[in-house]
């Protein structure tokens, strides 16, 4: 974060969760944020505050409920 570019690729579920609020604040302070998300997941939702980028995944929603 030295160079004000940071490249998040958070877990899902309570990883994100506790992460979420200091990638936003690193975005406030002027870094310039990344976060690196699949395209089905649970509460990562998009933002005007970072960029987000989606990745393709093979598991639909309902197989990623029923392993939880």
């Amino acid at each position: 974060s030295d160079g004000g570019k940071l490249l998040v690729v958070p877990m899902v579920g309570s990883h994100w969760l506790s992460m979420q609020e200091v990638v936003q604040k690193l975005s406030e302070r002027g870094h310039e944020v990344v976060v690196l998300v699949p395209e089905v997941s649970w509460q990562m939702e998009t933002t005007q505050a970072y960029k987000v980028v989606t990745y393709p995944v093979t598991q639909p929603l309902e197989e990623l409920d029923n392993a939880f």
